[in-house]
């Protein structure tokens, strides 16, 4: 029974984990979201609650207990994780175990224990909230147990060097992964946000300049990343951070929103002998060129027939579903109706030009947008807000749809460049601009003339990296 957590993607050697849970007799997964890696193996599937659902207490990193209030109504047929046990237990015969009709009772449960054979050796000791009445309990004031002098701290100290494997000739760079600035895990959820979508769309694979020439791979060049445990595909970035012998992959990306990027599918299992961590900072890799004949994006109203694309990854827009993608193969009318499902009565518009290895079109439904993709051999494809802003609309103009498969519109504004600022919507170039021609110095002048920066902050690091580039 799995709640709260994905881990075909989110455990070291993912692959295994997928075996084991496809071999599994009974797999139960208590989930919010309805498409994840780990719920494809779910024989049976429980619609559980959301953060803002939730009725409870939360204890912090200082050991302090606040009440959690609901303040989202519980949809469609979700149910707490407390109430989906107790109506499991009450079918196999263990209701009286799980009488629970109230999270108080459960608190107070929960307290007792902590105090039960507890004459001082466990600092966790709540033996005075156990009694606690519903009333009492909702009203609950923030509340740190063991708030005097803590135990002596048990640092332990590490061989740095101690690896569960280390580099070799097949096997030459050494893999970190991380988190990046705006999603949160395995991406279920926030993957869903435009806003946060629009920052890093894809996959990467961040090296040294000096790694990726030996690699043979340049950068915005598709790579895979290879271990003795698995692989992955994203594209190359050189951050300018990253010292020469060392990758870094990000975590985020899962089954629904790539391809083929479940960085957990490579990560070395051993760990750690103290924490019981995994080494997800520490395993050996070899970065190569993932070859793809042709390059191309689709925005369409439905998920397209993803079979047509060797790679792909899936952002969410506003009102259509974007995909970066990548092929080998013949592409042309056939293929491209294939990909988005469409019939031969349809309302299409399509452009080729077989000796540039260009090719374009266009699905409208009663003069609205409903799906495009754009493809090319080789250069760059063009930038994907224009396009992506006609699906607000009820119906195309003539001069859109004269120029759609353009990818832009004939007076076309100054390109914004990749968002930089998730929160108003700012982009790279536009930043850039403003500093060039307005001779903008400091992160704060930047927020002053383009609201950049100015929210939750988060973005002020790339603003600073920006002010320090020569104009």
């Amino acid at each position: 029974w799995i709640m709260g957590t994905n881990p075909a993607v989110s455990l070291p050697d993912s692959h295994a984990v997928c075996q084991a849970l496809a071999a599994c007799p009974l797999v139960m997964v208590s989930e919010v979201m309805q498409e994840t890696d780990t719920s494809r193996f779910a024989h049976i599937r429980f619609p559980a609650l959301g953060w803002g659902e939730k009725n409870g207490t939360v204890t912090n990193s200082e050991r302090r207990i606040s009440r959690q209030r609901a303040f989202l109504p519980a949809p469609g047929e979700a149910r707490p994780d407390w109430w989906i046990i107790a109506r499991i237990a009450e079918q196999l015969g263990y209701g009286d175990a799980f009488a629970w009709e109230h999270p108080q009772e459960i608190f107070c449960e929960h307290a007792a224990l902590t105090a039960f054979e507890n004459n001082g050796e466990r600092a966790l000791n709540l033996r005075e909230l156990a009694s606690l009445s519903r009333e009492a309990w909702d009203a609950l004031a923030p509340y740190q147990w063991h708030a005097g002098d803590f135990p002596q701290r048990n640092l332990v100290p590490v061989d740095p060097s101690s690896h569960g494997a280390g580099v070799d000739e097949l096997y030459p760079l050494i893999l970190n992964t991380g988190r990046i600035r705006d999603q949160w895990h395995t991406m279920t959820r926030t993957g869903k946000s435009p806003r946060l979508g629009s920052h890093v769309p894809e996959p990467f694979i961040d090296l040294h300049p000096h790694d990726a020439l030996l690699c043979g791979v340049g950068e915005g060049e598709l790579a895979r990343v290879s271990s003795r445990w698995g692989a992955m595909v994203g594209r190359v970035t050189h951050s300018g951070g990253i010292a020469r012998g060392g990758v870094f992959v990000p975590i985020h990306w899962s089954g629904p929103t790539a391809s083929d990027a479940r960085v957990g599918a490579l990560v070395n299992p051993v760990v750690d002998p103290v924490s019981g961590e995994p080494e997800f900072k520490h395993t050996p890799v070899k970065v190569e060129p993932f070859v793809v004949e042709w390059q191309a994006f689709v925005l369409s109203r439905t998920a397209p027939q993803l079979d047509a694309l060797t790679w792909w990854t899936r952002v969410q827009g506003e009102g259509f579903l974007r995909y970066e993608a990548g092929g080998r193969g013949k592409v042309g009318g056939e293929w491209a109706r294939a990909l988005l499902g469409v019939d031969d009565d349809a309302d299409w518009i399509e452009y080729e030009d077989r000796s540039a290895g260009v090719y374009r079109a266009a699905h409208l439904v009663d003069g609205r947008l409903q799906a495009c993709v754009l493809v090319a051999k080789a250069g760059a494809l063009p930038p994907r807000d224009w396009l992506g802003g006609l699906f607000a609309q009820e119906v195309l103009g003539a001069g859109e749809r004269a120029v759609l498969l353009a990818g832009r519109p004939v007076q076309a504004g100054a390109d914004a460049g990749p968002t930089v600022c998730s929160c108003f919507g700012v982009g790279r170039n536009t930043i850039c601009a403003a500093i060039r021609e307005k001779g903008l110095r400091t992160a704060g002048e930047v927020t002053a003339c383009l609201k950049a920066g100015g929210n939750c902050g988060s973005c002020l690091p790339e603003i600073g990296k920006l002010l320090a580039v020569p104009s």
